[in-house]
């Protein structure tokens, strides 16, 4: 069996980045905590046999979000033969605490120093063999992103020596309480006894539950912890991050040859402006603006409309009509090749240009570090409505995809703001809502560009709106989750890893299609051309149509109560792609675009996009949130939810938009008023005071 290395790091230190470049792989890449949430293996380029661990980014060993605690379990359970600390050398002091923890387990250490090249313009520089001295380790300084220096950290990592070195010395008061609690562990082996007492000094529970001691010796060991409390006038968590931060200073004063003043760096600049109290905001609107103009209205249009009125309205339609027809095909196999196949698909795959428009633009956002801004932006405002700024980064991720947006939800140490993260992080458009957003704006508002980007900004409306209620309610009811982030320096976003994201995103997309959508679409013509004596008919006659029409009056008061588009909804929780390709079935041959705008008002239009924005996901994403939850009674719960709100957004966009054109009837007002009086209660609901259980959290 080979070795295995572990890869730890803190969240935004390169540490995914150096793994890809080690092994080849093509993991997801981003400026903020949570995109690793999963230990990911690998085997390295340069030696096959050792095998490479990603562990999830963490800045402690004293976990409190569950990725935290995959990271912890494995250095201390999985025995790995050596572990490669990523510390990032443009902040070296915070990324050394986690190293100094990983010293403490024993566990033998590389510390891989990225970002080398970034200390240029910051008027410092690290004597890496003064580092290396000063914390008894190897020190090889790289660049993950330029890949500079990777053969050195590879053959450093897989040479044959033990890897091993002496532990970190704290003030020796410190040490005489350690070296007192370590004389009591007799039933655990030498060689973890230093961690294990440096543990139970900090009052770790998981090592208190572990750790088999006598009543005598817990006795002992607490009068231990309380003489240096009373000692150091300060609790004993407190003193170990104190001795700890001390002797970082140490060696950042040996090491850091040219400190220096603060230097101002562009990004510094930069950030002046758009994290500036008042004007960030704006940019982040005009911003999302111009990545939704460019994907929805100008380039990614071109090649979406070349895409649907060409290839898949002419080309392939008229070429396999001919030939089908050459070769006395029956007539129900050349439907279903022709309207449902072609059909149904070609209306989920006109939209990949300007899906991978977006992809592109969002990835360049990403990777050039503006995206992190936003974090810290939103974070400003969640705050004001009690809603932690960590939930704002599974929000970015599920613009994407819904399924890792849920997934890093992980990085929430607190249990009620994880778990109404999972509630509200499918509210945002991930790719498959941009086929719904790209048809909604493109048949019923052409040349208006405002429609693309508002559907983002409903969505963070609706979670912010969330956020307020919810929090008010007494399984939420708390303070939010501290939210503390690195803000990346700017960097010009790299070619290879914008065509690998928009590669991987893009290719996921045309899988989907070619995989669920098609048997969708196999499945949907069936019962939009057969009738219950299974009888090819019209559409009006059909399967499709009478199923439709049973839940067709539920949908009446959002302006889409027909059994099209009802049909099309739910066929959207197999997938939300599903929602095009089913109109296009349903509507069957003709011009897609003109038959939509003789169905449907253009609000009608909008508030389908609106509820199919904000409700229940597809089943993927469901089983991702059962999966997180943990139990049925929560998805069920967060699935309506979704839906009650969807629902009753929808309803104030459609009705109001009748109500301003004086064309609302009794009973639409009826309802208009049923949901705003519905939203504003949750909005304006006292909070209740907090129980004694959540008070003590």
């Amino acid at each position: 069996m080979g070795e295995t290395l572990a890869l730890v790091g803190n969240p935004n230190s390169g540490k995914t980045t150096l793994f890809n470049a080690l092994t080849g792989a093509r993991l997801a890449v981003g400026n903020w905590p949570g995109v690793t949430v999963e230990r990911k293996a690998g085997r390295l380029r340069a030696a096959a046999a050792v095998t490479l661990q990603d562990l999830p980014g963490t800045y402690s060993l004293s976990p409190y979000s569950s990725e935290e605690l995959v990271t912890r379990d494995f250095l201390l359970n999985g025995d790995p033969s050596k572990v490669i600390n990523v510390v990032d050398a443009t902040n070296l002091e915070r990324n050394l605490y986690l190293t100094l923890q990983v010293m403490e387990a024993g566990r033998p250490l590389i510390l891989a120093l990225n970002m080398i090249d970034a200390l240029r313009g910051r008027g410092r520089t690290i004597n890496l063999k003064k580092l290396s001295y000063a914390l008894g380790v190897p020190v090889i300084g790289i660049s993950a992103l330029n890949r500079t220096n990777l053969d050195a950290l590879v053959a450093t990592a897989t040479a044959k020596e033990s890897g091993r070195y002496p532990y970190p010395e704290y003030d020796p008061r410190v040490e005489s309480a350690i070296g007192m609690i370590a004389a009591q562990l007799t039933a655990v082996p030498v060689a973890e006894r230093r961690f294990d007492a440096i543990r139970l000094f900090e009052r770790d529970a998981a090592v208190q539950q572990a750790v088999a001691l006598t009543a005598a010796q817990r006795a002992d060991i607490e009068q231990t912890i309380r003489t240096a409390e009373d000692l150091f006038a300060d609790s004993a968590d407190a003193i170990m991050v104190n001795a700890r931060y001390d002797f970082i200073a140490r060696v950042v004063a040996m090491s850091v040859v040219d400190a220096g003043d603060f230097v101002e760096t562009a990004s510094d600049r930069i950030d002046r402006i758009v994290t500036n109290r008042w004007f960030a905001l704006p940019i982040f609107a005009a911003v999302m603006w111009a990545v939704y103009y460019l994907s929805i209205q100008t380039v990614g249009t071109l090649g979406s409309d070349w895409l649907n009125d060409t290839v898949f309205g002419s080309w392939l339609p008229g070429i396999a009509n001919h030939w089908l027809t050459a070769w006395h095909v029956a007539r129900p196999l050349q439907s279903l090749l022709v309207d449902g196949l072609i059909g149904g698909l070609g209306a989920v795959l006109g939209f990949l240009p300007q899906i991978a428009m977006l992809f592109l633009c969002l990835g360049i956002l990403e990777d050039c570090g503006y995206m992190a801004r936003i974090a810290f932006v939103m974070d400003r405002l969640f705050h004001r409505f009690n809603l932690s700024g960590k939930a704002f980064i599974p929000m970015l991720i599920a613009t994407g995809c819904g399924v890792p947006g849920i997934m890093a939800t992980r990085t929430i140490e607190s249990d009620r703001d994880r778990k109404m993260s999972i509630m509200l992080t499918t509210f945002m458009p991930c790719s498959a809502k941009l086929t719904v957003i790209a048809l909604v704006a493109g048949t019923f508002f052409p040349g208006q560009s405002w429609v693309a980007p508002s559907a983002y900004f409903i969505s963070v409306l609706a979670v912010v709106g969330s956020g307020v209620f919810l929090k008010k309610t007494r399984l939420f009811e708390g303070p939010p989750a501290p939210f503390v982030m690195e803000l990346p320096a700017y960097h010009r976003p790299l070619l290879r890893n914008l065509g690998r994201s928009v590669g991987q995103r893009a290719t996921a997309f045309v899988h989907k299609a070619g995989t669920i959508i098609f048997l969708s679409c196999v499945g949907l013509w069936f019962l939009s051309n057969f009738n219950w004596r299974l009888q090819m008919v019209p559409q009006n006659a059909s399967l499709l149509r009478d199923l439709g029409s049973l839940l067709a009056p539920v949908f009446a008061p959002l302006g889409f109560g027909d059994w099209r588009a009802t049909v099309a909804t739910v066929a959207g929780l197999i997938a939300k792609e599903n929602c095009v390709g089913t109109l296009r079935i349903a509507f069957g041959p003709g011009n897609f675009a003109a038959q939509l705008r003789s169905a449907y008002a253009p609000m009608g239009g909008f508030a389908f996009l609106v509820f199919n924005l904000l409700c229940a996901p597809c089943f993927a994403s469901i089983g991702t949130m059962y999966k997180e939850f943990g139990q049925r009674k929560w998805t069920l719960m967060a699935i309506g939810y979704q839906t009650g709100i969807a629902y009753l957004l929808s309803v104030v966009v459609y009705q109001t938009a009748r109500l301003l054109d004086g064309a609302i009837d009794a009973l639409g007002l009826v309802f208009l008023l049923v949901a705003l009086a519905a939203i504003l209660y949750g909005l304006v609901l006292k909070r209740p005071r907090p129980s004694a259980a959540a008070q003590l959290a």
